[in-house]
């Protein structure tokens, strides 16, 4: 005789699909801090690229007087 399958248990949660939207990837720590400053990475890059250009190729060449 072979073996019945098993039943499910009984104490299955209701609410389960329900909550199932807080374990998603978007709802993430890492995805909820990364949208608080959406454009801060891009400020990053400016900032840089403006402080290279501005002490490699506009800075004040030493005057002799």
């Amino acid at each position: 005789m072979a073996n019945p399958p098993p039943t499910p248990p009984l104490f299955r949660d209701p609410w389960a699909k329900r909550e199932a939207w807080r374990k998603h990837p978007v709802f993430s720590k890492r995805a909820m801090f990364s949208s608080m400053f959406p454009g801060f990475g891009v400020a990053v890059v400016a900032f840089t690229t403006y402080v290279i250009v501005d002490n490699l190729f506009l800075s004040a060449r030493p005057s002799s007087h």
